[in-house]
């Protein structure tokens, strides 16, 4: 008989169509001479087999526990690189500079220009760029949770250096500067004035030509980083770019509330918010389906909509959906600092997964053990 692990594995190879993500196959390589490497960060990247020069390139920072392979992997990211045409840049944090392996955004020495991890990731980017012939104004940074929080950080400190970023689960710049401070603020911590949250940007660097566009993603009932945080890290950025504040539109999308703030100039958006419903702390993924990406895995959560397909879409490295079903929101708590979006349901073909198994051993195992098989499948995104 197979054990429980075993039979999760399958059942969420079994969700995810084989021929859509093949990021299992797809190992990165680690690079040891990149630079100066003040926050003594690894560095591991994944070039597609014959890359063209000038390709942009994907900066992803993992959450807390997580390893750089896995998240690149199990988010969606390498199998989107190979068939976008990217590259991807993974740094990874030490158990030596963090017991959980987060990265310590919330830390002066770390969280700076020119300082700690934030400088180390920097040089690995200017490494890999120079490395592989890629393209210096087309860099992204994203990351979940505390890589989300330090994806802020790079955006901060280093504006010149990013085309866009991608916020996933995480925390605006400059609002804790300890670990107390950096709990206080996921907890949802005070609401701050844009003013304020901007002028944190713009103190962190010298002033840039460009500041990077933004997409912010959470989850409504994300216990972990208060989902106020999204409404901050929004506002964060909606000042930075010098935009007035008041959103542009406000949509539902499938698995998701969207809202955005365009250049008055340009019509471009330069921010948006969204906010998925009903889903925890992680990474929303949709790994069904003929654009299946990722593979559920702890913060890594089925939800019917894939914050990394968007995220690359968001900043042109992804070509577009073909249709996008679209309707006024008419729930406008989102803008007033709230973040309930609209009830969607997630898809009912992951969640019967969970539930079979459930059924399959129902009176055949004590209640204490179905309890420990009920939150393990809950944990690998298999039941709600």
């Amino acid at each position: 008989m197979p054990k429980l692990g075993e039979t999760i594995a399958r059942l969420r190879r079994a969700k995810t169509d084989p021929a859509a993500d093949t990021s299992a196959g797809l190992q990165m390589q680690e690079s040891t001479a990149f630079g100066p490497n003040p926050g003594a960060l690894r560095m591991l990247s994944y070039v597609p087999e014959g890359l063209e020069p000038g390709a942009p390139l994907v900066i992803v920072l993992h959450g807390c526990t997580q390893r750089a392979q896995a998240y690149a992997s199990n988010a969606g990211w390498l199998t989107l690189a190979e068939r976008c045409g990217f590259a991807v840049l993974a740094p990874e944090q030490s158990d030596a500079n963090n017991p959980n392996r987060c990265f310590n955004w919330f830390e002066p020495q770390d969280a700076a220009r020119g300082r700690g991890e934030a400088a180390s990731i920097r040089a690995m980017a200017a490494h890999a760029v120079e490395t592989h012939g890629l393209d210096p104004q087309r860099v992204f940074v994203t990351g979940l949770s505390a890589g989300g929080a330090m994806t802020s950080v790079m955006l901060a400190a280093y504006p010149e250096a990013f085309a866009g970023g991608a916020i996933v689960a995480g925390l605006p710049f400059g609002i804790a500067d300890n670990v107390q401070t950096a709990f206080g603020a996921m907890r949802g911590g005070r609401a701050r004035s844009a003013a304020e949250l901007g002028d944190l940007v713009r103190s962190a660097a010298p002033a840039a030509a460009r500041i990077p566009r933004v997409t912010v993603w959470h989850g409504d009932a994300d216990h972990t980083v208060n989902a106020s945080n999204a409404t901050e890290v929004a506002k964060q950025w909606v000042a930075a770019h010098g935009h007035g504040g008041e959103p542009d539109g406000v949509e539902k999308l499938q698995g998701r509330t969207r809202v955005t703030w365009r250049s008055p100039d340009t019509g471009e958006v330069l921010v948006e918010s969204n906010i998925v419903p009903g889903r925890a702390h992680g990474a929303p993924l949709a790994t069904l389906g003929a654009e299946g990406l990722g593979a559920a895995a702890p913060f890594m959560l089925e939800a019917g909509v894939s914050s990394t397909l968007e995220i690359a879409r968001f900043w042109g490295i992804a070509p577009p959906a073909e249709a996008l079903a679209t309707a006024p929101a008419t729930d406008t708590r989102v803008l007033e600092g709230e973040v309930l979006g609209p009830e969607i349901p997630a898809d009912a073909s992951v969640a019967s997964l969970g539930a079979q198994v459930m059924t399959s051993v129902e009176g055949r195992v004590s209640p204490d053990v179905a309890a420990v098989i009920s939150r393990a499948l809950k944990s690998a995104g298999l039941m709600k």
